[in-house]
């Protein structure tokens, strides 16, 4: 787009340890014009958008990865012609692409069922927002522990690791829990037979979706890969030139 990217690494000097994630901020703002951030703690990305003067963007945390949302949505239009009405079923942890599937969903008027083991539901206080966007958008935010049961008329399925981001130590404690969360051919056949598979990628072949599903012909999730190239460069120009320059370059 004719931009100048500059990437920081944190991995050697993570933000908010030689100086204030506030600091970070206020220099940051007085160099860039907009700021994406990827990171762990959903609060720095909170502290520091709460600082700078410039657009943040959360490009992933553990609590939200609205990005995500915005092309898998993005893809779920391309193949239906519209998300209003849809029904997509989420199978697995709930956790930040969880969240952010169910908020985008109430807002466009997708109707939203959650599969999860008992104790990994999404969080109570994202699921009473997204029930809140959705009532007054006419569908419907569904939690449930049967993926069986969630998998019944769906339009789409959509799953992700069940370690989620910081999680890694409780791999084996998870393993036989989220085994019968599996999408599998089985799985798959409970929806309706238009239906999509969804992934945010990278996968884990064969424990949250076999490779049955993942390369077969009802699998989306290169189209979802592929448009978060297309979803961010959106993002960016509506945050830097208003609506008209995302209309300027559809």
């Amino acid at each position: 787009m004719g931009g100048n990217a500059i990437f920081v690494d944190q991995t050697n000097q993570p933000l908010g340890e030689r100086e204030t994630i506030a600091d970070v901020a206020r220099n940051l703002e007085r160099w860039v014009d907009v700021i994406v951030l990827r990171t762990y703690a959903h609060d720095t990305i909170t502290e520091m958008a709460a600082n700078a003067r410039v657009p943040v963007v959360n490009a992933l945390s553990d609590f939200e990865h609205p990005c995500q949302a915005l092309a898998d949505f993005m893809a779920l239009e391309e193949h239906f012609g519209a998300a209003a009405g849809l029904n997509f079923t989420y199978v697995g942890d709930g956790n930040n692409v969880c969240h952010s599937l169910m908020l985008t969903g109430a807002q466009l008027g997708t109707n939203v069922t959650v599969a999860t083991p008992r104790g990994y539901s999404p969080d109570i206080e994202i699921v009473t927002k997204a029930r809140e966007i959705a009532a007054v958008n006419g569908c419907e935010i569904r939690l449930l522990q049967d993926p069986q049961a969630a998998a019944e008329g769906a339009d789409a399925i959509y799953t992700d690791v069940c370690v989620s981001m910081g999680l890694e130590h409780e791999s084996t404690k998870r393993a036989p829990i989220f085994r019968p969360f599996q999408v599998n051919e089985a799985l798959m056949s409970k929806a309706t037979p238009t239906a999509v598979f969804m992934h945010c990628l990278p996968a884990r072949r064969n424990e949250e979706v076999t490779d049955a599903v993942i390369d077969g012909p009802q699998s989306i999730v290169f189209d979802q890969a592929e448009n978060r190239l297309h979803a961010q460069k959106a993002l960016l120009l509506l945050l830097l030139g208003g609506l008209a320059s995302v209309e300027k370059f559809q």
